[in-house]
């Protein structure tokens, strides 16, 4: 059967690129599968209007074999990256194939000529479009839920990309707290970690304050400052832009719970922030279309009352506060919060699997690390 990489041209051609998860999952054989907004999609992929863009490039390809789709992939040069970390690497994302060899490695291929003719010598994924964002293949986890803002994928991904010359370059952690990941925990803390956490904040003159909404320039300012200050150590990370933060930052707002999204203060100095958001994958997963007009906002509206797990999406704590034992603060004052709102579990993700400083105090509050996703990296051949 004939197979073509066609490129991505038009903005007909990007709705189809858009439209690839649809041709590909389905609720009855996916019942995991969670939809994604469209619009949000659309967004992160506007090359004239999200600001990522400003400091990168991307070409984008579907796959089709007589005429159906079978995948997609773009091909993304990141320039901020590279110039952070003083390499030549570029990346693919937004990949998506059926189970399907032949059309996984021309798609892979197909990326790869094009980030090798821009003199990148090596290609790593997937990414959509950084680790700012969401990135990853699952290759442990499949049955639970995917919680919000992270990705999930057939079982079959992992041998398309490896068949596809790809070997790992890092792998990140899932870890759950509290019930449904099929330990029976409550949401709660051990009994000699809330001692000692209790401990600490009483001797640590820190201080927990609520970030607020009706002060959104000022809160970008403190969180993108410690954002960028916290995560430079980290693998893969890169910098982002205030322009790009605060782009990211009030697309969350509309779905922040305020009472999950604070900073950290030491002498009335910026410590550290955390944001976890409401898992509104729960109620996406009832929206098939992945549109919100016409019934999919009042889904939105009319069910987030009903959400009572989170996603820790963000912790951040500047380096030279993290000796005074502030993660374990954080995770106490997430868990007192969260009793307190009737959450009943919450998903801390992505942690890269040798960040020894965040796993270690997750598995001493009695965390379960049930997912795992895998970045993939290969050499490239330049001219």
């Amino acid at each position: 059967m004939s197979l073509a990489v066609l490129p991505v041209a038009s903005p007909r051609e990007l709705r189809r690129f858009v439209d690839v998860p649809w041709r590909l999952f389905d609720a009855a054989r996916h019942p995991q599968w969670v939809p994604p907004l469209r619009i949000a999609v659309r967004d992160v992929l506007d090359a004239r209007k999200h600001p990522f863009w400003r400091t990168a490039d991307r070409a984008l390809w579907i796959a089709e074999r007589d005429g159906a789709v079978v995948g997609r992939i773009a091909a993304i040069e990141n320039r901020a990256h590279n110039a952070f970390h003083g390499d030549r690497t570029g990346f693919f994302g937004f990949f998506e194939c059926a189970d399907d060899p032949e059309a996984a490695r021309a798609l892979l291929d197909t990326a790869a000529a094009w980030l090798a003719a821009r003199g990148l010598t090596s290609m790593q994924g997937p990414m959509n479009p950084s680790t700012n964002y969401e990135c990853g293949v699952l290759v442990d986890g499949f049955a639970h839920h995917p919680v919000l803002m992270t990705t999930w994928n057939p079982p079959y991904y992992d041998a398309l990309l490896a068949g596809a010359g790809m070997g790992t370059a890092k792998d990140l952690l899932g870890w759950w707290i509290g019930r449904d990941a099929g330990d029976g925990r409550d949401f709660a803390l051990p009994p000699s970690y809330a001692v000692h956490a209790e401990r600490a904040l009483a001797q640590s003159g820190l201080r927990f304050r609520d970030l607020e909404p009706s002060r959104i320039e000022r809160e970008i300012a403190v969180c993108w400052d410690v954002y960028n200050a916290a995560w430079e150590p980290n693998w893969g990370f890169v910098p982002m832009t205030r322009e790009e933060f605060a782009h990211l930052a009030k697309d969350l707002k509309m779905i922040a719970d305020p009472r999950f999204a604070f900073a950290a203060e030491i002498d009335g100095q910026p410590a550290g922030f955390v944001i976890a958001l409401p898992d509104y994958h729960v109620l996406f997963k009832k929206i098939r279309s992945g549109r919100l007009l016409p019934t999919g906002l009042l889904t939105l509206l009319t069910g987030r009352r009903s959400l009572h797990t989170l996603r820790v999406l963000a912790l951040g704590v500047r380096r030279e506060h993290r000796t005074r034992g502030i993660f374990a603060l954080f995770t106490h004052e997430i868990v007192r919060r969260g009793l307190a709102a009737g959450i009943t579990g919450a998903e801390a993700s992505w942690v890269l699997e040798d960040n020894h400083l965040m796993n270690r105090p997750l598995r001493a509050m009695g965390a379960t690390p049930y997912r795992r996703w895998r970045i993939y990296e290969r050499a490239l051949e330049t001219a």
